[in-house]
Formats: structure tokens, sequence, C-alpha cells
């Protein structure tokens, strides 16, 4: 069983930065690999990035990629995502996943609650 808090959120304006943090409790993080996908109002779940077990293999979604960096730090059992260049367009719920796989689809077994951004233009 993992347990994930994400922080960071909040408001920024276009071209700011935001780093979002994802804390997971248990021993076993650095058997996950960790996503992060985001939701804005009336949209499908959608993926942003995501990093393996080690750190040294990441995906990155075509409208992030440039733009935000995923990494861990597996003996602080906490992923990242720092956001620069933000535009309105990535306002959005972010949520931060395990999964024993890396995946793009939103198919991870475990969830945080999420954090809000919003990026006024």
């Amino acid at each position: 069983q993992v347990q994930l808090v994400e922080s960071g959120g909040g408001l920024v304006q276009a071209g700011g930065s935001l780093r979002l943090s994802c804390a997971a409790s248990g021993r076993t993080f650095s058997r996950y690999a960790m996503g992060w996908f985001r939701q804005a109002p009336g949209q499908e779940r959608e993926f942003v990035a995501a990093i393996n077990w080690s750190g040294g293999g990441t995906l990155y979604a075509d409208s992030v990629k440039g733009r935000f960096t995923i990494s861990r730090d597996n003996a602080k059992n906490t992923v990242y995502l720092q956001m620069n260049s933000l535009k309105p367009d990535d306002t959005a719920v972010y949520y931060c996943a395990a999964n024993s796989q890396l995946l793009r689809r939103p198919s991870y077994d475990y969830w945080g609650q999420g954090t809000q951004v919003t990026v006024s233009s």
C-alpha cells in the first residue's frame, strides 16, 4: 500500500514557475514508477509526466516537454514536478500516482488527492 500527498500548487501568473511535490508513505517507494496527471474542469484526466523507479527514465506529454521536469528523491520518498513557463492552459488539478510499470495512460495503482494549479493570463 502506498499513500501519496501532493503539495505546492497555487496561483501563478503566466510565464511563472511552480514546483509540485508528492510525498509517499511506505518503504517500497523506490520500487514504483511515478506519474503526474492533470484534470481540468469538464475534461478527462491527462498524462503530464512519469519517471521510472531509478529516475533514469522519464516520459513527458508533448504539451509540457521542455517546460516541465519530473524528478524523484528515493531517500526522501518524494517525486517532484518542476513547472516553468506556465500557461493558462496548464490550469488543472494535478495528481501524482504510483504504479509498478511506467505508463502514459492513467492505469496507476495508487493516487494522491490532487493539488490545484491556476495560471492567470
